[in-house]
């Protein structure tokens, strides 16, 4: 299956490559067919480069379409391209083992350095968190809805996530979130402000959620709990009556 989804993805970049020749910069990008077929490419290009294989050979891509649509007998035998396949998937699954080894290294390392600053406490599971702002409010339970504003960052302080920037705070399930918040919200108290630490285990670990959150991923959260919804409340209100 890999196999068929590289070459689906080789064939898609192909239908692109070979209709922009050399000269991409030529290429007209005004009709919706070629700005999607723009698109495609694109995207392809992407994932493949994520996946390691950014040295493919555009030129024997567009070959490969040409051929087919020309209905000529392909240049090789197909267990010959099987091969080649299993090479780059295989290579690509090494560098991407690699990478994720090096995140994960790097992650322990920055965690290991940060839990030597003054203010920031790390607990038991390898959580760190500072308190920002200190409140007396009540603390909410696994089983509460709690609303949040949050900002989310990777340890190079890009933004991966920010209900901020969106301005509006989401209600969520305490216990339907990462480890690294359920932990993080029941220590915390209404009004407060937290800086969480996530270590990769309590977060995603080696799996990427999106191409903003690379695996094996610290994540860092400035977290404020505005308050803990009542859940009973809301159930007793009555419905609105139906407009007439």
């Amino acid at each position: 299956m890999k196999q068929h989804r590289l070459a689906a993805a080789v064939a898609l970049v192909g239908l692109v490559l070979a209709g922009c020749d050399s000269q991409t910069s030529e290429v007209e990008l005004k009709s919706p067919a070629q700005k999607a077929s723009y698109g495609i490419g694109l995207n392809m290009g992407r994932s493949l480069s994520e996946e390691g294989m950014d040295d493919l050979d555009s030129k024997a891509v567009a070959q490969g379409i040409e051929d087919a649509l020309a209905k000529k007998e392909p240049r090789i035998k197909d267990e010959d391209m099987i091969e080649a396949f299993s090479f780059l998937q295989n290579r690509a699954q090494e560098r991407m083992t690699a990478l994720n080894k090096e995140a994960a290294e790097a992650g322990k390392k920055f965690l290991e350095e940060n839990g030597k600053r003054e203010g920031v406490v790390t607990t038991p599971s390898g959580l760190q968190y500072e308190v920002i702002k200190k409140t007396d409010g009540a603390q909410p339970k696994e089983s509460d809805v709690v609303t949040v504003h949050y900002e989310g960052k990777l340890t190079d302080g890009s933004v991966f996530d920010s209900s901020v920037a969106r301005g509006s705070p989401i209600d969520l399930p305490v216990g339907g979130v990462i480890p690294g918040w359920v932990e993080g919200l029941q220590l915390m108290h209404v009004g407060e402000k937290y800086k969480l630490y996530i270590p990769s285990e309590l977060a995603y670990g080696e799996q990427s959620p999106s191409p903003a959150i690379p695996a094996n991923a610290v994540l860092v959260f400035d977290l404020e709990l505005i308050g803990i919804k009542d859940q009973a409340a809301e159930a007793a209100e009555p419905a609105e009556p139906a407009a007439q």
